[in-house]
């Protein structure tokens, strides 16, 4: 028996270390050539380390979170045969060149424990909680071994009412699934509801400590830098979309069947391609290091995308040449490719100026970042009928708010005040979008 030796490899674009993000084996697992041994990630995407060898996975070269510089070693394997008598690095996997660094638009709420409630969420609901005697019938983690799971599980079991910390794991690396939830909630579902009562208002002192890795820590990072270099200045206006609307669902209703349905987006989209017409400086990148401000005729519209991993901004190529049906379809096949894991690394990068919205959720008004090296970012928030006075009457009308930033060392309050007013113009009075 031998050993072979793995190398973090070069990864090219003169990149020096990575960061590891994630182990897909442990110590003893049998692995087979070309299994994924481990994810890293650099400044823009993250790859996959391949096993070029079967054999016994004998010690790891790093813990997850931590930076690697290129020609470390990552693995040993124990393998038939002499094995290496010295390191070998092994070429790496793009993952697809999906999972980008992604440019970040909003502040995202901070790393917080998985049991605490994402905004909107209904309370968790305690008839699954478990209950001493439950619990002591489960498989319960060793003291400082964190759980395993996806965002999108961790959610669902706080709503479910389950510790994490209880469920036993059957995915790769112990990583807790859906399927483990459902089977671990048929198991204490009795138990935990004949302590209902008692479990509502139930003592709680559990902790938690998240590290901050991955895209998580690229997004930390690149909010960091936005905020340190850009002096925002942020611009709120009451637009009245009721016309808008109502064309809207006029298209829907006439062309949706045959053509596709379409959002509010696809309208702003249109008119903030007719607005930076008049107004370039905000369609713009500002390289500050070299004091040089690049404008564009081209519209390439970032269209900030809230995914399982965080938030990501693939990127609207030529917007200034689709009708609002192409915009539609642009929209959503960009968006999910970006929540598949799908997005290339050239559908994420090469933006000129950014939309984002939070739907439902999007409050008043916002603060929006400004997505690095852009110079301005237009905020969109939700829409609300309110009484309003029209021609001396109060009428109901439909209002929405735009919230948009702007680097000030590059668009003056003015400027922006006014690219927004047109903004304005046209979302309210909406033929005005298809006159040239």
């Amino acid at each position: 028996m031998g050993v072979h030796i793995i190398k973090m490899p070069d990864i090219g674009e003169g990149i020096a270390e990575v960061e590891l993000v994630a182990w897909h084996v442990k110590v003893g697992d049998l692995v087979a050539e070309d299994q994924i041994l481990a994810d890293v990630m650099t400044d823009k995407a993250t790859v996959e380390i391949p096993s070029p060898v079967a054999g016994k996975v004998l010690a790891l070269g790093g813990t997850v979170g931590q930076v690697m510089a290129v020609g470390s070693e990552v693995i040993q394997i124990e393998v038939e045969g002499a094995g290496t008598p010295t390191a070998k690095a092994v070429a790496a996997v793009p993952a697809n060149a999906t999972k980008a660094a992604a440019p970040i638009v909003m502040p995202e709420p901070a790393m917080a424990p998985a049991k605490t409630a994402a905004p909107g969420a209904t309370a968790p609901k305690p008839a699954l909680r478990e209950t001493a005697a439950a619990a002591a019938t489960v498989h319960a983690r060793a003291s400082g071994e964190k759980p395993i799971a996806s965002p999108a599980v961790r959610r669902r079991a706080w709503d479910l009412g389950i510790e994490l910390q209880f469920v036993p794991g059957t995915g790769m690396a112990g990583r807790i699934t859906q399927q483990d939830l459902d089977a671990y909630a048929s198991r204490v579902g009795q138990a935990a509801g004949a302590a209902q009562a008692d479990q509502r208002y139930a003592q709680r002192s559990a902790e938690e400590v998240i590290p901050v890795i991955g895209l998580r820590r690229k997004i930390a990072q690149k909010m960091q830098e936005a905020k340190r270099r850009i002096p925002h200045f942020t611009y709120v206006e009451e637009i009245d979309v009721t016309e808008l609307e109502a064309l809207r669902a006029r298209l829907n209703t006439q062309y949706g069947a045959q053509r596709g349905r379409l959002t509010m987006l696809p309208f702003l989209v249109r008119a903030v391609v007719l607005a930076v017409r008049e107004f370039p400086q905000v369609n713009a990148r500002y390289d500050d290091d070299a004091a040089v401000v690049t404008r564009f005729d081209a519209v390439h519209l970032g269209i900030a995308t809230q995914t399982g991993g965080g938030l990501m901004v693939p990127v609207m190529r030529h917007a200034e040449t689709r009708d609002l049906w192409a915009c539609a379809a642009e929209v959503l096949r960009l968006s999910e490719a970006a929540r598949s894991g799908k997005a290339t690394r050239e559908e994420l990068t090469g933006s000129t100026i950014t939309i984002t919205s939070l739907g439902a959720l999007g409050g008043i008004v916002s603060t929006p970042v400004i997505n690095h090296p852009e110079v301005a970012i237009v905020g969109v928030n939700r829409m609300v009928e309110r009484p309003m006075i029209r021609n001396g009457a109060v009428v109901a009308r439909l209002m929405m708010n735009l919230s948009s930033s702007f680097d000030h060392r590059v668009v003056d309050g003015m400027h922006g005040a006014e690219f927004v007013q047109l903004l304005r113009g046209y979302l309210e009075c909406p033929a005005t979008l298809f006159v040239e």
